[in-house]
């Protein structure tokens, strides 16, 4: 790839319509390029591929002469320039991708050249169902790419200005240990619970965007407790860890829907850290809701495992322990555990067994 530097300059151009309102214009064709694009004054400087650079150069000087014919462009202008330039959007999709034009379908494209593809059939079932349903249920096992695949459609469709903003949840709730006291104040105390969204977040968006969404309320990150009472609209939510999430906070959390807003709960009903005695929202609410128009359940297995090759082992062997067990977790099944039992403690509960029998005979005989 050849790297090439161009600078345009724009001479006889309202410069205010031409950039847009906040650079809105130009901010339309960095997202559609990979090519760097910097506004100085008068002065467009362009680096990158050099057959990028050529085609915003002709999109920059068709534009110019639209806006000179015109009075001025919009943000419509820009798009249809540069899908003449380019070709038709499947064209320039299957030419930044590489991939084959009836594959297009199941692409989920984020940020500029980078894109993600589902991997397994579950992920593939993941993906088309959150484009028919508005609220999608994703159950599995660690490692089948739940939440990852839900964070890139979210970005997808902000990006493609179907919802305007990103809300991410997760309940915060301690795996299996207590953490004690946390120091700092709420952000500082509940980022840990939510990192993995953020891990998430930085693969797919640069980190200036990232800060600018963040600063800009575009992407929110909030513990599941703090949601109640919102009502969210032309957003797309995502509840995360949905397993640690009692009944009342399922509830809570699915009636947060505004209008033109869609969700994805992901979860993994095999690792539930509640107390014993809570059940589990992510449980209960898949016979709550199976009949119900607008939601859908997807159930990824082993096989969507998509992390290290071990994970999937682990798994399997983890379920065939369960098996074994009886899911007492103990190593021995009821009859082993019987079997192995000390002569005197059999003794023991035979004589008991005997004299338990013969106080019933007594009082049959009376």
């Amino acid at each position: 790839m050849s790297i090439t530097d161009k600078n345009i300059i724009l001479e006889d151009v309202d410069l205010v319509n031409f950039a847009g309102i906040n650079e809105k214009n130009i901010d339309l064709l960095r997202e559609r390029f990979a090519s760097n694009i910097t506004l100085r004054g008068e002065n467009v400087f362009l680096k990158g591929d050099e057959t990028e650079v050529a085609q915003l150069e002709t999109i920059i000087k068709e534009l110019k002469l639209l806006q000179k014919r015109q009075g001025k462009i919009t943000e419509g202008d820009v798009n249809l320039i540069v899908e003449l330039v380019t070709g038709s959007q499947d064209q320039a999709l299957e030419r930044r991708t590489g991939i084959k034009r009836e594959e297009l379908d199941d692409v989920i494209l984020v940020e500029k050249s980078d894109f993600i593809k589902p991997k397994t059939m579950g992920q593939l079932e993941l993906f088309r169902k959150t484009k028919q349903n508005e609220i999608v249920f994703a159950i599995g096992p660690a490692g089948t790419g739940k939440t990852y695949l839900a964070v890139a459609i979210a970005l997808a469709a902000l990006k493609a200005k179907k919802v305007n903003r990103i809300v991410l949840s997760r309940p915060a709730v301690e795996a299996g240990e207590s953490l004690g006291f946390l120091p700092g104040d709420l952000s500082e105390k509940v980022n840990p619970y939510l990192k993995p969204l953020f891990d998430a977040l930085e693969d797919m968006v640069p980190m200036d965007k990232l800060k600018t969404y963040f600063e800009r309320n575009i992407i929110e990150i909030i513990p599941l407790a703090y949601m109640r009472g919102r009502t969210l609209n032309n957003a797309f939510l995502i509840l995360d860890e949905a397993q640690n999430a009692t009944s009342m906070q399922m509830k809570m959390f699915l009636t947060r829907l505004g209008i033109n807003s869609k969700c994805i709960i992901t979860g993994d009903i095999t690792q539930i850290d509640l107390p014993t005695k809570q059940t589990s929202g992510l449980v209960q609410i898949q016979n709550i809701l199976k009949n119900v128009e607008g939601v859908a359940f997807v159930y990824l297995e082993k096989k969507d495992v998509v992390r290290h090759r071990l994970v999937k082992d682990i798994i399997n062997a983890y379920e065939e322990f369960s098996v074994k067990t009886n899911g007492n977790g103990n190593g021995k099944s009821e009859d082993s555990a019987d079997k192995n039992k000390l002569p005197a403690e059999k003794d023991k509960t035979a004589s008991e067994k005997d004299e338990l029998e013969g106080n019933n005979n007594d009082e049959n005989s009376k």
